[in-house]
């Protein structure tokens, strides 16, 4: 945490790098940064923004000013805890690898050399750690895939993919939680919702716990949807 660097990007935004690489120990700095940040209720912060390696603060100037926010900061940076004590906490997501929700298994089977099952046992013995939320409400960006799974993206990006979807694109993997354009190659599906704007916690997990896939056939998944289509069904949590 050395070379942690706060950065000005506007004249109401600073940046707060704390390096320039992916890796489970620079995020949980930043979330550590976050929640600091957001438990003091600092005059003047309008919102926080962790990323992969960065974390964005945006503020009023009017409330305060650039020398006030770099030293409060810098206040609570020394104040960071060395080690990370957060309890793991892991979201089980079931997914159902069969061929009708897998459009793109042959393509990853055939890049990686790998079997639809050595595929499936990969991709589902992993604890995947949500880095940070983006890109579409409930998208998460997961760390930790196993190498031997990165496959790259399709050389013609889909229209549309439907919700719930689960692909591989280069090094990550993810879900889409939104029917939405999208160039990943699709692996399988899950019925549940990572986001709901239904539901009193529309989402479904947040930055710092952890995603596993658990493999489900189609009868499952049947009955999962229809669960949650009722309101019936919950993820496990531990």
């Amino acid at each position: 945490m050395n070379n942690i660097k706060i950065l000005v990007v506007g004249e109401s935004t600073l940046c707060v790098e704390f390096g320039n690489r992916i890796a489970a120990d620079i995020n949980a700095g930043i979330r550590d940064l976050n929640q600091r940040i957001n438990a003091e209720k600092i005059a003047g912060v309008v919102e926080t923004v962790p990323t992969f390696r960065s974390l964005m603060v945006y503020y009023d100037c009017q409330k305060t000013s650039h020398k006030k926010m770099t030293k409060k900061i810098k206040q609570l940076l020394r104040q960071l805890a060395v080690e990370t004590t957060t309890e793991k906490v892991i979201i089980e997501i079931p997914v159902c690898y069969d061929a009708e929700f897998s459009p793109d298994m042959q393509n990853v089977c055939a890049h990686t050399k790998l079997s639809r099952e050595e595929v499936i046992a990969l991709h589902s013995g992993t604890d995947y750690l949500i880095y940070m939320l983006g890109f579409l409400p409930g998208f998460a960006y997961l760390g930790g895939m196993d190498k031997r799974l990165y496959t790259p993206r399709l050389a013609t990006p889909r229209v549309k993919i439907e919700a719930g979807a689960v692909g591989i694109g280069g090094e990550q993997t993810g879900i889409y939680p939104l029917a939405s354009p999208g160039g990943w190659q699709l692996i399988g599906k899950t019925p549940v919702k990572p986001y709901d704007p239904n539901r009193e916690k529309p989402l479904l997990y947040q930055a710092g716990q952890y995603i596993r896939f658990v493999p489900i056939n189609a009868a499952e998944y049947a009955s999962i949807e229809s669960q949650v289509a009722q309101g019936l069904y919950s993820c496990k949590k531990y």
